[in-house]
Protein backbone atom coordinates (compact mmCIF):
# COMPACT_ATOMS: atom_id res chain seq x y z
CA UNK A 1 0.00 0.00 0.00
CA UNK A 2 2.98 2.45 0.14
CA UNK A 3 2.32 5.56 -1.84
CA UNK A 4 2.13 4.23 -5.52
CA UNK A 5 -0.08 7.26 -5.90
CA UNK A 6 3.27 9.64 -6.35
CA UNK A 7 3.48 9.04 -10.10
CA UNK A 8 1.18 10.69 -11.50
CA UNK A 9 0.98 13.69 -9.41
CA UNK A 10 4.14 15.34 -10.35
CA UNK A 11 3.86 17.02 -13.59
CA UNK A 12 7.21 18.68 -12.76
CA UNK A 13 9.25 16.94 -15.53
CA UNK A 14 6.70 17.90 -18.85
CA UNK A 15 9.44 19.77 -20.17
CA UNK A 16 13.10 19.74 -17.92
CA UNK A 17 15.96 18.16 -18.22
CA UNK A 18 17.31 14.95 -16.48
CA UNK A 19 18.59 16.03 -13.21
CA UNK A 20 20.57 13.72 -10.20
CA UNK A 21 19.28 14.03 -6.38
CA UNK A 22 21.44 16.52 -4.46
CA UNK A 23 23.05 15.46 -0.85
CA UNK A 24 21.42 18.63 0.77
CA UNK A 25 17.83 17.00 -0.41
CA UNK A 26 18.51 13.95 0.80
CA UNK A 27 19.37 15.65 3.83
CA UNK A 28 16.42 17.39 4.70
CA UNK A 29 13.83 14.37 3.41
CA UNK A 30 15.99 12.64 6.49
CA UNK A 31 15.37 15.71 8.96
CA UNK A 32 11.32 15.96 7.85
CA UNK A 33 11.44 11.57 8.18
CA UNK A 34 12.73 11.97 11.92
CA UNK A 35 10.21 14.64 12.43
CA UNK A 36 7.16 11.99 11.43
CA UNK A 37 8.85 9.53 13.98
CA UNK A 38 8.65 11.89 16.45
CA UNK A 39 5.03 12.46 15.61
CA UNK A 40 4.11 8.28 15.80
CA UNK A 41 6.05 7.84 19.03
CA UNK A 42 3.80 10.09 20.75
CA UNK A 43 0.95 8.49 18.73
CA UNK A 44 1.87 5.31 20.11
CA UNK A 45 2.50 6.79 23.46
CA UNK A 46 -0.65 7.82 23.91
CA UNK A 47 0.44 12.02 23.88
CA UNK A 48 -1.52 12.43 21.75
CA UNK A 49 -4.90 10.71 19.59
CA UNK A 50 -3.50 7.84 17.74
CA UNK A 51 -5.65 8.59 15.17
CA UNK A 52 -5.40 11.58 13.16
CA UNK A 53 -8.98 11.19 12.27
CA UNK A 54 -9.93 11.94 16.35
CA UNK A 55 -8.26 15.12 16.33
CA UNK A 56 -11.42 16.85 14.70
CA UNK A 57 -14.60 15.75 15.87
CA UNK A 58 -16.12 16.47 12.53
CA UNK A 59 -13.83 14.47 10.57
CA UNK A 60 -14.26 11.73 12.72
CA UNK A 61 -17.93 11.63 12.63
CA UNK A 62 -17.49 11.92 8.68
CA UNK A 63 -15.31 9.09 8.14
CA UNK A 64 -17.37 6.75 10.30
CA UNK A 65 -20.39 7.78 8.19
CA UNK A 66 -18.46 6.24 5.39
CA UNK A 67 -16.58 9.01 3.60
CA UNK A 68 -12.88 9.12 2.66
CA UNK A 69 -11.45 12.04 4.46
CA UNK A 70 -8.02 13.38 2.43
CA UNK A 71 -6.61 16.20 3.40
CA UNK A 72 -2.85 17.84 3.68
CA UNK A 73 -1.02 16.72 6.69
CA UNK A 74 1.06 19.44 6.87
CA UNK A 75 0.67 23.22 5.08
CA UNK A 76 -1.10 23.00 1.80
CA UNK A 77 0.60 19.19 1.11
CA UNK A 78 3.52 20.29 -0.02
CA UNK A 79 6.89 21.89 1.37
CA UNK A 80 9.87 23.35 -0.27
CA UNK A 81 13.56 21.79 0.74
CA UNK A 82 16.71 22.71 -0.91
CA UNK A 83 16.39 21.38 -4.79
CA UNK A 84 13.28 19.66 -4.07
CA UNK A 85 9.77 19.19 -2.81
CA UNK A 86 8.35 16.94 -0.02
CA UNK A 87 4.74 15.94 -0.12
CA UNK A 88 2.98 15.38 3.01
CA UNK A 89 -1.00 13.67 2.73
CA UNK A 90 -3.21 12.04 5.24
CA UNK A 91 -6.18 10.06 4.29
CA UNK A 92 -8.85 7.95 6.27
CA UNK A 93 -11.68 5.64 6.13
CA UNK A 94 -13.95 2.78 8.04
CA UNK A 95 -13.87 -0.59 7.14
CA UNK A 96 -17.28 -1.78 8.67
CA UNK A 97 -17.16 -5.52 9.36
CA UNK A 98 -13.02 -5.49 9.02
CA UNK A 99 -10.81 -7.48 11.31
CA UNK A 100 -7.22 -6.14 11.67
CA UNK A 101 -5.94 -9.55 10.79
CA UNK A 102 -8.23 -9.39 7.76
CA UNK A 103 -6.86 -5.69 7.04
CA UNK A 104 -3.49 -7.06 7.40
CA UNK A 105 -3.41 -9.63 5.22
CA UNK A 106 -3.81 -7.19 2.44
CA UNK A 107 -1.50 -4.42 2.60
CA UNK A 108 1.19 -7.40 3.92
CA UNK A 109 0.16 -8.85 0.39
CA UNK A 110 2.60 -7.30 -1.35
CA UNK A 111 2.89 -9.84 -4.25
CA UNK A 112 -0.74 -9.00 -4.69
CA UNK A 113 -0.47 -5.69 -4.92
CA UNK A 114 -0.29 -5.53 -8.80
CA UNK A 115 -3.82 -6.90 -8.70
CA UNK A 116 -5.21 -4.95 -5.79
CA UNK A 117 -3.78 -1.90 -6.51
CA UNK A 118 -4.06 -2.05 -10.62
CA UNK A 119 -3.44 -0.42 -12.87
CA UNK A 120 -0.82 1.99 -11.20
CA UNK A 121 1.10 -0.78 -9.70
CA UNK A 122 2.10 -3.49 -12.65
CA UNK A 123 4.47 -5.70 -10.66
CA UNK A 124 4.74 -6.88 -7.51
CA UNK A 125 6.77 -9.28 -5.57
CA UNK A 126 7.28 -10.31 -1.97
CA UNK A 127 10.79 -10.82 -1.08
CA UNK A 128 10.75 -12.23 2.33
CA UNK A 129 11.45 -11.99 5.94
CA UNK A 130 14.47 -9.51 7.65
CA UNK A 131 15.33 -9.19 11.20
CA UNK A 132 13.75 -5.65 10.44
CA UNK A 133 10.55 -6.98 8.84
CA UNK A 134 9.59 -7.52 5.45
CA UNK A 135 11.10 -6.38 1.81
CA UNK A 136 9.16 -6.16 -1.03
CA UNK A 137 9.42 -5.40 -4.80
CA UNK A 138 7.04 -2.82 -7.29
CA UNK A 139 6.83 -1.59 -10.37
CA UNK A 140 4.55 1.66 -11.03
CA UNK A 141 3.21 3.14 -14.10
CA UNK A 142 1.27 6.31 -14.78
CA UNK A 143 0.04 7.95 -17.34
CA UNK A 144 -0.60 11.77 -17.16
CA UNK A 145 -1.43 13.90 -20.39
CA UNK A 146 1.34 12.84 -22.22
CA UNK A 147 3.73 11.77 -19.43
CA UNK A 148 4.35 7.54 -19.10
CA UNK A 149 6.18 7.94 -16.08
CA UNK A 150 7.59 4.41 -14.61
CA UNK A 151 9.33 3.41 -11.09
CA UNK A 152 11.19 0.35 -10.18
CA UNK A 153 11.68 0.32 -6.56
CA UNK A 154 12.63 -1.83 -3.73
CA UNK A 155 11.02 -1.65 -0.30
CA UNK A 156 11.17 -2.29 3.48
CA UNK A 157 7.90 -2.49 5.65
CA UNK A 158 8.09 -2.77 9.39
CA UNK A 159 4.88 -3.25 11.67
CA UNK A 160 4.24 -2.89 15.26
CA UNK A 161 1.30 -3.90 16.90
CA UNK A 162 0.40 -1.48 20.28
CA UNK A 163 -2.20 -4.20 21.88
CA UNK A 164 -4.99 -6.61 20.34
CA UNK A 165 -7.11 -3.56 19.00
CA UNK A 166 -4.39 -1.02 16.88
CA UNK A 167 -1.13 -1.21 15.25
CA UNK A 168 0.79 0.28 12.66
CA UNK A 169 2.82 -0.35 9.39
CA UNK A 170 5.92 1.97 8.49
CA UNK A 171 7.28 1.75 4.92
CA UNK A 172 10.13 3.22 2.91
CA UNK A 173 12.43 3.24 0.02
CA UNK A 174 15.62 0.85 0.05
CA UNK A 175 16.34 1.86 -3.85
CA UNK A 176 13.85 3.58 -6.72
CA UNK A 177 15.42 3.74 -10.22
CA UNK A 178 13.00 5.38 -13.07
CA UNK A 179 12.58 3.12 -16.06
CA UNK A 180 13.22 4.91 -19.38
CA UNK A 181 11.32 4.16 -22.42
CA UNK A 182 8.93 1.80 -20.64
CA UNK A 183 6.71 -0.60 -22.18
CA UNK A 184 9.01 0.37 -25.21
CA UNK A 185 12.12 -2.42 -27.22
CA UNK A 186 15.11 0.06 -25.44
CA UNK A 187 12.94 0.05 -21.87
CA UNK A 188 15.81 0.64 -19.51
CA UNK A 189 16.38 1.17 -15.59
CA UNK A 190 18.29 4.71 -15.11
CA UNK A 191 21.14 5.08 -12.27
CA UNK A 192 19.27 5.58 -8.77
CA UNK A 193 18.95 9.16 -8.00
CA UNK A 194 19.18 10.22 -11.36
CA UNK A 195 16.22 10.76 -14.11
CA UNK A 196 13.32 13.40 -14.40
CA UNK A 197 12.85 13.52 -10.31
CA UNK A 198 9.18 12.24 -10.45
CA UNK A 199 10.34 10.37 -7.47
CA UNK A 200 13.39 10.11 -5.30
CA UNK A 201 11.66 8.64 -2.18
CA UNK A 202 8.43 7.32 -0.23
CA UNK A 203 7.32 7.05 3.39
CA UNK A 204 4.21 5.63 3.98
CA UNK A 205 2.23 5.19 7.79
CA UNK A 206 -0.69 2.94 7.77
CA UNK A 207 -2.83 3.24 10.87
CA UNK A 208 -5.52 0.86 12.11
CA UNK A 209 -7.72 0.26 14.87
CA UNK A 210 -10.43 -2.41 15.27
CA UNK A 211 -13.48 -0.96 16.97
CA UNK A 212 -17.22 0.25 16.59
CA UNK A 213 -17.86 -3.40 14.61
CA UNK A 214 -14.82 -2.57 12.14
CA UNK A 215 -11.72 -1.28 11.37
CA UNK A 216 -10.71 2.38 11.07
CA UNK A 217 -7.54 2.65 8.62
CA UNK A 218 -5.18 5.95 7.62
CA UNK A 219 -2.77 6.44 5.52
CA UNK A 220 0.22 8.64 5.55
CA UNK A 221 1.89 9.46 2.74
CA UNK A 222 5.06 11.51 2.23
CA UNK A 223 7.12 11.72 -0.80
CA UNK A 224 10.60 13.89 -1.77
CA UNK A 225 10.95 14.78 -5.47
CA UNK A 226 12.33 17.61 -7.49
CA UNK A 227 10.80 21.00 -7.38
CA UNK A 228 8.44 22.55 -9.39
CA UNK A 229 10.39 25.36 -11.17
CA UNK A 230 9.03 28.80 -10.12
CA UNK A 231 7.78 29.94 -13.94
CA UNK A 232 5.47 26.44 -13.55
CA UNK A 233 4.70 26.47 -9.77
CA UNK A 234 1.23 28.88 -9.99
CA UNK A 235 0.12 26.49 -12.50
CA UNK A 236 1.28 23.22 -11.37
CA UNK A 237 0.92 23.22 -7.59
CA UNK A 238 -2.43 23.59 -7.39
CA UNK A 239 -2.79 20.05 -10.17
CA UNK A 240 -0.17 18.65 -7.80
CA UNK A 241 -3.02 18.71 -4.97
CA UNK A 242 -6.11 17.55 -6.79
CA UNK A 243 -4.43 14.27 -7.93
CA UNK A 244 -3.06 13.75 -4.88
CA UNK A 245 -6.48 13.88 -3.54
CA UNK A 246 -7.71 11.88 -6.06
CA UNK A 247 -4.91 9.13 -5.71
CA UNK A 248 -4.26 8.51 -1.84
CA UNK A 249 -8.37 8.55 -2.21
CA UNK A 250 -8.42 5.64 -4.40
CA UNK A 251 -5.87 3.86 -3.04
CA UNK A 252 -7.75 3.75 0.36
CA UNK A 253 -11.00 2.75 -1.32
CA UNK A 254 -8.67 -0.39 -3.44
CA UNK A 255 -7.85 -1.24 -0.04
CA UNK A 256 -11.37 -1.41 1.65
CA UNK A 257 -12.49 -3.45 -1.75
CA UNK A 258 -10.01 -5.88 -0.85
CA UNK A 259 -10.71 -6.07 2.64
CA UNK A 260 -14.42 -6.45 2.45
CA UNK A 261 -14.19 -9.00 -0.75
CA UNK A 262 -10.65 -10.39 -0.94
CA UNK A 263 -9.92 -12.72 -4.37
CA UNK A 264 -7.24 -14.68 -2.67
CA UNK A 265 -4.72 -12.37 -1.41
CA UNK A 266 -4.28 -13.84 1.85
CA UNK A 267 -0.48 -14.72 2.40
CA UNK A 268 1.82 -15.17 5.40
CA UNK A 269 3.25 -11.85 6.99
CA UNK A 270 6.27 -11.15 9.18
CA UNK A 271 4.76 -9.53 12.44
CA UNK A 272 6.00 -7.80 15.32
CA UNK A 273 4.82 -7.09 19.17
CA UNK A 274 6.90 -4.36 19.84
CA UNK A 275 5.87 -1.28 20.41
CA UNK A 276 9.71 0.74 20.18
CA UNK A 277 8.89 3.11 17.29
CA UNK A 278 12.95 2.92 17.24
CA UNK A 279 13.12 -0.52 15.68
CA UNK A 280 11.59 1.04 12.35
CA UNK A 281 14.90 1.64 9.86
CA UNK A 282 16.08 4.78 9.94
CA UNK A 283 18.65 6.54 7.16
CA UNK A 284 18.16 7.25 3.61
CA UNK A 285 14.42 5.91 3.04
Amino acid sequence: MLSKLWLGTILTALSVSAVELQSRTLEAWNEYIQAGRFDMESRADGKKPFLWMNESADRAIRVRRGEVVVEPAAGRGTQEVPSGMIHHWIGALFIPGATIEGLKSVIQNYDGYQRIYRPAVVESKDLGCTTGGREFSMTWQRRVLFVNAAIQGQYWSHDVMLDDHRGYDISGTNRIQEIEDYGRRGEHLRVPDTGSGFIWRVHSVARYEERDGGVYLELEAIALTRDIPASLRWLVAPVVSRLSINSLTTTLRQTRQAVIAPPALVQSACRSRDGDVALVKSGGE
